[in-house]
């Protein structure tokens, strides 16, 4: 894992929004191309194209981090009926077609000289996943890779790595996507860094478990008891090799959660008008918070899950699935206090395409 402090990126909320940074400190005049040429430095850029949303993150290298220089972020549901077809639908592939061309646009103009653009479960799983790369390719001009679960756990992990608290042994990382879900075991080698001692990827996330209870409009008692035990009965094995691997009782110093789930989660209880990444990018909630947050969410109907600020229509009917995920990893690693982190995939990318080429040093 790696080791290095992003500054990070903001997070879109609505669907068809670009959520773009202005770049901070670009000086291009008429007629000059993105950040690029302002001289400040190569420009790179990460794409995370999932079962539920589109990311893109463009930065420069600074000191032992990056720069944000713009972001794009945009619910596209990729992944919409996978589970139920094993395809991907031609109204989602449309979508997302959509949300790519925006973001091939500020790769050009942004002049990134060093670019990963990765797909996930949504890809990895469809009959017709790689006919949909080639068909981006050819609209787009973008040359996506579809990644294997190991190698988006790890990415993960590297990019929500500077938010594991320096004393801590060991710690929990847990990506709950769209199509999957991903958790590492990781522990501290030397300094301040940390290694992956054990991982999994549940085929389980915030789609494809709602579409296999029901749609997650109308959660009752017994929907959201069954979801829990379907993604219990995935967990369990990891628990064990962890329980076994470890001869303890599988409890880190605590947990770190990197997905739409947590942040949302952090926003309601903190009680936010409208999402804010400063406020939730690097907070701690206690476990048993948490708890009382997916009981909150659990007791409201889909129209007002829709009504608050930090959900919104189009994450009203996954955020419940979201939940139960999040409850069963909680109740496996009954830690004390998780860290929310508003970063994850692309952060990681970045980081280590920085990192190959020498640009970040490593934490202090």
């Amino acid at each position: 894992m790696d080791a290095t402090q992003p500054a990070g990126s903001p997070r879109s909320r609505r669907r068809d929004r670009a959520d773009t940074v202005r770049p901070r400190r670009w000086r291009g005049g008429k007629g000059q191309r993105g950040s690029n040429a302002a001289g400040e430095g190569p420009v790179y850029g990460a794409l995370d194209l999932g079962t539920n949303n589109c990311r893109l993150l463009v930065a420069r290298p600074r000191g032992q981090g990056f720069t944000v220089v713009d972001a794009f972020s945009r619910i596209v549901r990729l992944g919409e009926g996978i589970g139920l077809t094993g395809m991907l639908k031609p109204e989602a592939m449309d979508r997302t077609i959509e949300a790519l061309r925006v973001c091939a646009n500020k790769l050009k103009w942004h002049g990134v000289s060093r670019q990963r653009l990765i797909a996930t479960e949504a890809c990895r799983l469809a009959g017709n996943g790689e006919a949909f790369i080639a068909r981006v390719a050819a609209e787009t001009g973008l040359e996506l890779e579809i990644i294997d679960r190991e190698t988006e756990a790890r990415l993960a992990a590297s990019g929500a790595e500077p938010l594991i608290e320096r004393g801590a042994e060991t710690a929990v990382v847990f990506d709950i996507g769209g199509g999957s879900t991903e958790i590492m075991w990781v522990k501290r080698t030397e300094g301040q860094h940390f290694a992956i001692g054990h991982w999994t990827s549940l085929p389980a996330g915030v789609v494809t478990v709602s579409e296999k209870f029901g749609g997650g409009r109308d959660v009752t008692s017994d929907s959201f008891a069954a979801m829990r035990q379907h993604v219990r009965d995935l967990l369990a094995p990891f628990l064990a090799e962890v329980r076994q691997a470890t001869g303890s009782d599988g409890v880190p110093s605590h947990l770190l959660g990197t997905s739409g789930t947590v942040t949302t989660i952090a926003g309601v209880y903190l009680g936010l008008r409208r999402y804010d990444r400063a406020r939730v990018d690097g907070c701690w909630l206690n476990s048993a918070d948490v708890g009382q947050v997916t009981d909150r969410l659990h007791a409201m109907s889909y129209e007002e899950r829709s009504r608050n600020a930090c959900i919104g229509q189009e994450r009203a009917d996954l955020v419940l699935s979201g939940c139960a995920i999040l409850e069963e990893i909680r109740q496996a690693f009954p830690a004390p206090r998780i860290r929310v982190a508003d970063r994850g995939l692309r952060e990681g990318i970045l980081t280590q395409l920085m990192r190959a080429d020498g640009y970040l040093g490593d934490r202090p």
